[in-house]
């Protein structure tokens, strides 16, 4: 099936029943208590820094596991998968001092993830498997000064941020992705540079790949790090025409309702949801169970505020089955019909007329 195929039928499949996204990379990850020489492999075995936690490496080092990570994924039941590419851009890569690597790392992810859909995809030709280039936030911020003495400061710049995710963009549509994902936005500022250069690179390559956009909200007045509201968040990115919009990471699913429903109810494009499995504890392991984390999901599908539903930190093949097997009686959220009117953003959404 060509990626053109595909897409279609994405479009298809969301109007029928609630998609499932995958769940933690990082958390399978750490069950591999891989060691510097682990994260090296051969390739790196002689590099001058240490390299240990950069997950982003395993696509060249321990690619084996990646795809194994994601076939396991599409066993329990997700119909899209995330590349392993949260920090693979430049600017998170320079503290490795692999920035030089972003490219090769995004289409090496982009083709692992791929063959593992296609390779389910295969099993069960009724039902295509899609793979989403996923672009994190980075680890700096565009809006927001480090420097409390110095709320002028900026360590990154909008053109910098477009130059970095310019390049991961192109790694990924080259490695073969369906869908790009922006995801844990936690400054909206990135997420549109985020966006800029998607669209920027879409036009390059004569490409047009739907957009995933997914927020996280840092505290529980409902806002993100730059102090948006969940409805604020949605008129700065529609700009973007995106298939989906929501939030992931966050506090877990039984604090991030009310952001669920502030979002259901306004945007006029998909919903995708994916927490983290609650609340890390003292050790920064995550206690929600499958079973726990698919009764509150259930909730959320059974009052129709979602389209895509996976998890983020914490969850496991375990908890996506459970998600599955939980919302699967349930149909996928409508679209609400929006009046048009002028909508505008700062912190505060400005609804006139």
């Amino acid at each position: 099936m060509t990626r053109e195929e595909r897409i279609k039928r994405l479009y298809e499949a969301v109007k029928e029943r609630i998609l499932i996204l995958d769940g933690a990379m990082g958390t399978m990850i750490q069950r591999h208590k891989l060691d510097e020489d682990g994260y090296r492999g051969e390739r790196f075995k002689d590099f001058d820094r240490d390299l240990k936690g950069n997950n982003d490496l395993l696509v060249l080092t321990q690619p084996d596991i990646i795809r194994d990570i994601h076939s396991a994924y599409l066993e329990a039941g997700a119909d899209i998968i995330g590349t392993n590419t949260f920090n693979a851009q430049a600017i998170s890569q320079s503290d490795y001092g692999l920035e030089d690597q972003s490219y090769e790392m995004n289409v090496a992810a982009a083709k692992l993830a791929r063959e593992a859909a296609d390779e389910w995809e295969a099993k069960t030709p009724d039902r295509p498997r899609y793979v989403a280039g996923a672009m994190g936030p980075t680890n700096r911020t565009a809006s927001i000064s480090p420097d409390v003495n110095n709320p002028g400061f900026r360590n990154v710049s909008f053109d910098e941020l477009v130059e970095a995710y310019s390049t991961q963009v192109r790694g990924l549509i080259e490695g073969g992705v369906d869908l790009i994902l922006i995801e844990t936005v936690f400054d909206t500022l990135n997420a549109k540079a985020a966006g800029f250069a998607v669209e920027e690179v879409f036009d390059e390559m004569g490409v047009h790949l739907p957009i995933m956009i997914s927020g996280t909200i840092t505290d529980l007045s409902g806002r993100n790090l730059s102090g948006q509201t969940p409805e604020a968040f949605w008129y700065s990115m529609r700009h973007l025409r995106p298939f989906s919009i929501g939030f992931n990471c966050s506090f877990g699913a039984e604090q991030l309702r009310p952001s669920v429903d502030e979002i259901s109810n306004v945007t006029d494009t998909y919903v995708s949801i994916y927490p983290n499995a609650g609340l890390p504890n003292e050790m920064g392991a995550y206690d929600e169970t499958p079973g726990h984390m698919a009764g509150l999901l259930e909730d959320w599908a059974k009052n129709g505020l979602i389209n895509i539903v996976g998890g983020c930190c914490g969850t496991t093949p375990e908890h996506i089955r459970a998600i599955a097997e939980a919302v699967a009686p349930y149909p996928p959220r409508k679209i609400p019909e929006v009046e048009h009117k002028l909508r505008l953003s700062g912190l505060e959404p400005f609804v006139h007329g």
